[in-house]
Formats: structure tokens, sequence, C-alpha cells
């Protein structure tokens, strides 16, 4: 496979990981740790920047798009080292002026003043992870939270809108053991009550190494997980959110721009315990994917390196790294990003996207590739055929 034109440097985003949580919930997959002792804030936001000093040649003279503070449970730093953290950032990369900070929160560990204070740190958008307000649920997910903390999390937020927060999302997991189509529909019809810009709604699934893997719950059958999906899809709607990206519905205007330079194949360097990143290096004609060492006690080891892993994209892996990440876009694809941030010409591809288009997956026109709602159903068939 031969290189068209060399890579074009898209928008650079930040990933940020704090890796703690008060306990480990038993369907969670994501690099988190259970509190055994006392949260090591200076240290590890120390350990932060300097991780990201040793990543500043990716960023080639761009200024930061958006920021996001994920875990783990980042609402377990106070606003002080939250501040810290974004000062630090800020001074060795510039901000783009309309830039997105977002900051995951659970609503067992918010309180007003600290979600103020994140606020007042620099933080614009929140996505609070609520998962269910049905407390049979909430047991069942291991959440710490109880219906009214989740409610509360979530008018704390909507009162901070008045001032400088942009945003706020809710988390809410549909498919949740035994759950029933009635079940699923008052969840997400209270979530749409309390009038969320953006609601992420998504399917529990059953993860390797996780404690439902060991003993798995009781899930809906796939039929029932449809229908659950159609009616919650239906009821989005009718309340004025808009489905963009596979399991993500907004206001019109207020799409987490982080999430969307990750699926339009854009840059973003991951520091902190396990993060990964995806950087393009134009010059040579390569996109590379980093990750940082896992464990905090490693990667908080002064002796050891942050980076636990750097690989170069074979140029044969491209257009599926690249459609993996675009397809979940239910938006046009513009067939000039593919050039651009491959460094492939569009025939790499055309033979296989013709066969996507003929089997209704896709809509191919003279200037974009377009899914459609049964390339979105069968999302995975669509992508086996880059492989």
């Amino acid at each position: 496979m031969k290189l068209n034109t060399p890579q074009q440097l898209p928008p650079l985003s930040l990933y940020v990981h704090i890796p703690w949580c008060v306990q480990k919930c038993p369907y969670c997959d994501f690099n988190s740790h259970g509190l055994k002792s006392d949260l090591p804030e200076q240290a590890y936001v120390s350990h932060l920047l300097d991780d990201l000093d040793q990543d500043l040649p990716y960023v080639q003279g761009r200024p930061l798009h958006s920021i996001f503070i994920g875990g783990g449970t980042p609402s377990l730093f106070s606003a002080e080292s939250i501040q810290t953290l974004l000062h630090g950032i800020q001074s060795r990369i510039p901000f783009a002026a309309d830039i997105e900070i977002t900051m995951e929160a659970n609503p067992g560990t918010v309180e007003a003043a600290r979600f103020a204070g994140y606020v007042d740190a620099g933080v614009t958008r929140f996505s609070i992870g609520v998962q269910s307000f049905q407390a049979e649920q909430l047991k069942a997910l291991g959440r710490i939270h109880g219906q009214d903390e989740a409610c509360q999390a979530a008018k704390l937020a909507q009162q901070l809108r008045q001032g400088k927060l942009q945003s706020f999302n809710l988390d809410l997991m549909h498919g949740l053991p035994q759950q029933t189509i009635a079940a699923a529909m008052a969840d997400l019809q209270q979530a749409i009550d309390l009038a969320p810009p953006h609601l992420s709604w998504y399917q529990l699934t059953i993860e390797p190494n996780t404690a439902f893997a060991s003993k798995p719950p009781v899930l809906p059958e796939d039929d029932l997980l449809w229908d659950i999906q159609e009616h919650g899809h239906a009821l989005l709607t009718a309340a004025g959110y808009q489905q963009y990206e596979t399991s993500a519905y907004a206001k019109p205007g207020f799409q987490c721009r982080h999430n969307l330079n990750y699926w339009r194949f854009g840059d973003y360097l991951g520091i902190g315990c396990g993060a990964h990143g995806k950087v393009t290096l134009p010059t040579q004609n390569q996109v590379v994917r980093t990750v940082k060492v896992k464990h905090p006690k490693g990667y908080m080891d002064l002796t050891k390196p942050y980076l636990d892993d750097c690989t170069t994209i074979a140029l044969d892996d491209l257009p599926f790294e690249f459609f993996m990440n675009r397809f979940r876009l239910l938006e046009p694809c513009p067939k000039v990003e593919f050039s651009a941030y491959t460094g492939l010409p569009v025939e790499t591809v055309a033979p296989i996207l013709a066969k996507a288009a003929a089997l209704e997956l896709i809509i191919d026109s003279e200037t974009d590739w377009q899914i459609t709602a049964k390339g979105v159903r069968y999302l995975n068939e669509l992508l086996q055929l880059f492989l």
C-alpha cells in the first residue's frame, strides 16, 4: 500500500487518567483501582505534568482543542489539585479559545462546593456517571450513590450552567440485569426530565476480567435489547435529542467535542496510568499509538519511564483504524479527510466501500460516505470488510 500525500495534522486533544475509585464496579474494565489509603493527589499531579513534558514533541505547534479528565473517579481529587493540573497543562500547551474541558464525576463523590470549585478551576463540562436511577439496579451495578444523589448532582450542574459551566452529560446504562422495556424507559425518562444537554445511553456488556465476567448476571435477550434501543431512541428524539454517535445523544450544538475528535480520527495525547494516545507524524508519514504504564505504583516510580508502549500503525491497517472510528459517527465522512489523515488515496478503499454501499451499509456519494441505519445496526459486519 502506497501513500498518496503526507498526512495533515488533525486537531489535538488531551486525555488525563486518574485511576482511583472508592470501589471497583463489577462491570468496569477500565483501568481503575479501589482506594486503600489516602489519595496521593499532589504527587500524582506532578507525575502527570512530567508525563506531559515527555509528550510535548507530539504537540507540533497545535493548541489543545479539548481536555477530558477521566478515570476512575476524578471527582475524588480536590478542586485545588484540578486547578494545579489545568494551569500546568496550559503553561505547556496553549489552549484554543473555545477549549472544552470535561471532567468525569460520580454522584456519590459530589458536593455543591466541590462542583463549583471544579468550574472555578477551569472545567467547562461535567460527565456524571448515573448509570441508573433504580435502587436495585444501582446495588447490582456496585454503585455507591442513590437516586437522590444522582438527581442532586444533575441539578447542581444545571445551576452552574448559568455561570461558566457550558454543558454536562449524564451517563446512563440500559440492558441491565432482568430489565424490562418499561423499566428502561422509566430510567431514561428520569434522565431526560433532568434536562442534560448531552446524554450517553449505552448498553451494559460483560467484559473480560471483570467481576461480572466471573459471575455474570442474567441480562435481557437480544430481541428485547433491540426493542429497548428502539423505544429509547424514539423517546430521546421526541425530547429533542439528536443521536450523533452510537451511544451518544445531544441537544443541537452540545455534542462532546472531545469525543468527536476521537471518532474523526483526530490526535490526542494520553497522560496518566494506562492512558492511550494517538498522534500523527506527517514528516515521517506515520500514525503512532502510545500507552502509558498501567499501575499507579509503576507509573509513579521515578526510576521507570511513563511510556509503556509506542506502536506505529501499519499502512495496511490504516483504513480499518480510520473507519473503525469514523463510522461510529452518524454524520457524513468527507472523503478528503481520509486522504488527509491517513495519507492514502481514496482509491485504496473504493472497492471495499462500493461493496458496503451495495449491502446498503453506507451511502457512497461524490464527496462523502454516510453510514445508514442498517450500517449502524451491523457495524461489526461493516468493519469486517476492511480486514
